[in-house]
């Protein structure tokens, strides 16, 4: 049995999964990324195999014990990918982005597919039907935008979500729920109208935390994964480790 664990630094919270034989058996989230930390889960787990995608700077050690123990990969755009990335920095595409991308093109190959992530930012990511991605935007994430109205404002309060929120807010609390949870749903409705009025065979794919808490609210079709990432890390060690 071949064991791969897939590590995902992100900027909230340091997650990992291990797939035996192409399953997703274990999912995780790491306290931190110290040396002790990231033996005990190979101790327990003993990969044959590891990814990295971070986004933040990790302590180096992770690389070196996970080279050490396993056949390791870490996730930039000078991997083997089964998508092209045409754009003007490809060095300056998140990893989080990439294994999103290759995701979509192993599961919905030979489709126009909009990946969006619910992370510390919202992600929009574009692959069209030749597999190649395209770009598509980022706007601030669900937390942000609660701290940000708090952060920048004299009066304003910080609230927390709940999803049992009015669209028309009665005090202050409410409005500003709304404003965040309603106004996150409108927008990524508005982006997947925006797509898909231009492009027939189309996709769209909602994956991150709190997928299940906005897909319910979208009027459009959608296919929800919270296990997307980690999918599309797999798929990228399968063709890195070799």
């Amino acid at each position: 049995m071949k064991t791969t664990l897939c590590l995902d630094f992100g900027n909230t919270r340091l997650k990992g999964a291990v797939f035996s034989n192409e399953q997703l058996t274990t999912e995780f989230t790491l306290p931190d990324d110290s040396e002790a930390t990231l033996q005990a889960i190979v101790q327990q787990h003993k990969p044959d195999k590891s990814i990295l995608s971070s986004v933040i700077h990790h302590r180096p050690e992770v690389e070196t014990l996970l080279a050490a123990a396993t056949q390791f990969h870490k996730l930039s755009h000078l991997s083997k990918l089964n998508f092209t990335a045409p754009v003007s920095k490809p060095d300056s595409i998140g990893p989080d982005r990439l294994a999103l991308c290759a995701a979509a093109v192993h599961y919905f190959p030979g489709q126009h597919n909009l990946v969006i992530g619910l992370g510390s930012c919202i992600t929009y990511n574009f692959i069209n039907q030749q597999h190649q991605f395209l770009g598509g935007a980022i706007s601030p994430g669900m937390e942000m935008r609660f701290k940000s109205m708090h952060d920048y404002t004299a009066k304003l309060p910080l609230v927390q979500k709940d999803w049992n929120f009015p669209v028309i807010g009665y005090d202050t609390k409410t409005n500003l729920q709304s404003g965040v949870l309603a106004g996150i749903s409108f927008e990524i409705d508005g982006c997947i109208e925006f797509y898909a009025e231009r492009y027939s065979n189309f996709n769209a794919v909602l994956t991150g935390g709190d997928t299940a808490y906005f897909a319910r609210r979208l009027k459009n079709r959608i296919f929800a994964d919270t296990k997307f990432l980690f999918k599309g890390l797999y798929a990228i060690s399968e063709v890195n480790n070799c």
